[in-house]
């Protein structure tokens, strides 16, 4: 058996049509600080030290579908927030510019779109 090497997940990169709109979504959204920011590229870092949030140009950007239909674009990934209050959570989501999805489909979850129309998911834990 070979030896595993000791891997680190630093950061989650987010496609949008345009990064730095949507990293200052999630800016707001989460209060955390501007790494790096250029044109195509923006990392956002978390305060607590664990993983990052990128945010890079697809120019091909096709806004994902939820809930994805057959032959909808399919979201590639959500991120999913713990909150210790679900209707103040939302209200902040949809202050800091996100929509609430119009499919719910758990009473304790609340699905919101993002700027880009990402989906994620505010859970009450």
């Amino acid at each position: 058996m070979t030896s595993v090497p000791e891997l680190t997940l630093t950061t989650v990169n987010i496609g949008a049509p345009d990064p730095v709109v949507l990293a200052r979504f999630y800016q707001r959204l989460l209060g955390w600080e501007v790494g790096t920011e250029e044109q195509d590229w923006v990392v956002l870092r978390n305060p607590d030290g664990g993983t990052a949030l990128a945010f890079q140009t697809e120019s091909g950007f096709l806004r994902p579908v939820w809930p994805a239909g057959p032959g909808d674009q399919q979201m590639m990934l959500h991120l999913e927030i713990r909150v210790d209050d679900l209707e103040s959570a939302v209200a902040h989501a949809t202050d800091c510019g996100a929509t609430l999805a119009d499919h719910q489909p758990q009473d304790e979850v609340r699905v919101c779109l993002d700027p880009a129309g990402h989906p994620f998911c505010l859970w009450l834990g």
